[in-house]
């Protein structure tokens, strides 16, 4: 299916010209009709000789609603460039035109309207030439010129032929499984509830359906579906949809919005771009310049970072971040349009290289250009190489769907892990020959080896800061590997704790992780306070000092790092006992209890020559550790 979109000058023609070929009106409002004006996007559809049924997008072509015609542009496959032949090229075609050229629509068909209003041949000729040299800079060079006349019903066969001829060019919408639909409309029915129009795309949407509501995350179900007012059970890529919703209101959704199933798409604020100035722009663009930023039918402010350029001229084309003051979402080489916000102007537009740039890149550095010119330029191995690297390590399902690359990804990512350019984590790093499952996480060796180095460091940079520690806690250490705020998801932090281990670079034990080489050690001061602390348990093992006064003897840094080595064990705020004291009296309490069957805290004292406070305090900890159970007066095993 396909869809056209109407361009042109305000009162050339647009609205009326749709009419006489579908029988419809695209003026939907009343303020439309009494100004004789459009003013908000307007839709119909024709059947072409073929048979094919065509969608139309009618835009307002005055000056003022710019920005409504931008919403309706972004999902259509050709043209209809309307010029009424009495005035020729007006400055709202040039605009209409350099958005088009812009967002590279490269098929299309002019209509010369009113034509029954002039009546000298030769003028007909010069406007058609002056058209022609108008066109020959942009995307719709070489569209065929059809004299027409709406009120008259002359040249319509003719301009439908042109149509199909050039529709018949345009390849089908690809279905890559991600239905995709920028909401161009919202309204009510009374007795069906919330409807939401748009051009589907990357996908099928079916009745029933779960659905997400981006950039807001909203979940709601689909109802039903029509296109061209027809109930459809699934709707298809390429074609207008009217989407019956359940579990959202209006007042929820707005223009801009984009439709999807749950999970597929991400929203983002920075992304990384080719950009390219209008040849007639007032100025050159300057880096980290305030503009509108305008994709599918979103409009949002943004800030565009120059990347390899302090100033971008008039007519010439630079890398840059888009900076986005509002969550949207797009994709891998969608076109966008940017205007300057006051005085309200186009002047430029651009392709999309990343749309989840990972962080905003540095300027004027090589190693940027060299990323984004594989980007925009680089094979389908290099560009799935290069995404990869910047989400590594990731699973294979979710390269593959950020590449951008759509049918060719899977054959791309499989060439690299049979080259060895990838690898797939957890197996032996050797050249792999698949990627199944798809949740397999994949890196590049490069980086698979830099994240083991900065695990390594991370422990190092924590024995420095804690000598007396001998073991990084696991938890502390997937924090400071994380990103945005989470820690390294535990799947990854494993994997990378195995692969550490393995190289010798780590030791792991219950307790955390250490590097292989590390050792607590001592002041000769604080050695000869440990070697008091230890003498006093070892003469009085079963009634030691209390932790306060351990503390006090050697303080809390060397009594935290004998209790993490477990020369030490505290049982509770205030009991410790030595390491194998513990251990051992654990063992004669379970020792006990498997012969006697139950034990009090009487009898726990009297095993041990000690006291209550102690005898109490070891049951309890016991207790907390599941070891025992609490019957009465009497301990029981688990």
């Amino acid at each position: 299916m396909h869809v056209i979109g109407t361009a042109g000058h305000v009162d050339h023609g647009k609205s009326t010209l749709v009419e006489a070929l579908t029988g419809t009106h695209p003026d939907r409002l009343k303020e439309e009709r009494e100004r004789e004006m459009t003013i908000d996007l307007g839709f119909a559809w024709l059947t072409l000789p073929s048979g094919e049924v065509v969608s139309i997008v009618d835009v307002p072509g005055h000056e003022d609603f710019i920005k409504n015609m931008l919403a309706g542009v972004g999902g259509i496959d050709a043209a209809l460039l309307i010029i009424a032949a009495d005035e020729g090229v007006m400055p709202q075609t040039r605009e209409h035109l350099a958005i088009l050229d812009l967002l590279r629509i490269g098929r299309g068909v002019v209509a010369l309207t009113k034509t029954d209003m002039v009546d000298d041949p030769d003028w007909l000729t010069l406007v058609e030439a002056d058209i022609a040299d108008t066109l020959q800079p942009t995307s719709l060079a070489g569209a065929p010129i059809v004299p027409v006349s709406a009120r008259r019903r002359r040249g319509l066969a003719e301009l439908l032929a042109a149509l199909e001829g050039v529709l018949a060019e345009i390849p089908p919408r690809r279905d890559l499984g991600r239905p995709r639909l920028p909401i161009d409309r919202v309204f009510t029915i009374q007795g069906f509830g919330t409807v939401v129009t748009g051009t589907l795309s990357d996908g099928r949407l079916r009745v029933g359906d779960e659905v997400e509501i981006l950039p807001r995350g909203l979940k709601a179900r689909i109802r039903g579906l029509q296109t061209h007012k027809q109930k459809v059970e699934v709707a298809v890529p390429g074609s207008r949809v009217a989407v019956n919703l359940v579990g959202v209101s209006l007042d929820d959704l707005r223009r801009g919005d984009v439709l999807s199933r749950p999970g597929l798409l991400r929203p983002t604020r920075l992304l990384d771009a080719q950009i390219e100035l209008l040849p007639d722009a007032p100025r050159a663009l300057r880096h980290n310049a305030g503009l509108d930023f305008f994709t599918a039918a979103s409009e949002i402010p943004c800030h565009v970072r120059l990347l390899g350029v302090q100033e971008l001229a008039p007519g010439e084309s630079a890398w840059a971040q888009i900076v986005l003051d509002e969550p949207t979402i797009v994709a891998r080489n969608d076109r966008f349009v940017l205007r300057q916000p006051s005085p309200s102007l186009t002047i430029g537009g651009g392709t999309v290289l990343d749309p989840h740039a990972p962080r905003r890149l540095r300027r004027f550095r090589p190693e940027t250009v060299r990323r984004l010119e594989t980007l925009a330029h680089g094979t389908p191995a290099e560009i799935m190489l290069a995404a990869v690297q910047r989400l590594e390590p990731v699973e294979a399902r979710e390269a593959i769907k950020h590449s951008g690359l759509g049918d060719a990804a899977a054959d791309a990512l499989a060439d690299l892990l049979a080259s060895g350019s990838l690898i797939v984590l957890g197996q032996p790093l050797a050249p792999a020959s698949s990627i199944s499952p798809p949740q397999s996480l994949i890196s590049s060796p490069a980086g698979w080896d830099a994240l083991v180095e900065r695990l390594a460091e991370a422990a190092a940079d924590y024995h420095r800061a804690y000598p007396l520690r001998a073991m990084m806690p696991r938890e502390e250490a997937r924090t400071r590997l994380g990103s945005g705020g989470k820690p390294m998801p535990p799947k990854v932090f494993n994997l990378l704790v195995d692969e550490a281990v393995t190289q010798g670079r780590l030791v792991v034990a219950e307790a955390g992780l250490r590097q292989a080489d590390h050792q607590v050690r001592y002041s000769p001061a604080q050695q000869q306070a440990v070697d008091r602390l230890l003498a006093a348990v070892r003469a009085q093992p079963y009634t030691p000092p209390s932790v306060a006064e351990a503390i006090a003897q050697v303080g809390p840094d060397v009594f935290g790092s004998l209790v993490e080595q477990g020369r030490f064990v505290k049982v509770s705020d205030d009991v410790m006992f030595g390491g194998d004291t513990y251990r051992d009296m654990v063992d004669r309490v379970v020792a006990h209890l498997r012969t006697n069957g139950k034990i009090t805290v009487a009898e726990v004292r009297d095993l041990f020559g000690t006291s209550r406070k102690y005898a109490l305090a070891l049951m309890e900890h016991l207790d907390a550790r599941n070891v025992t159970r609490r019957l009465g007066d009497e301990r029981v095993l688990r």
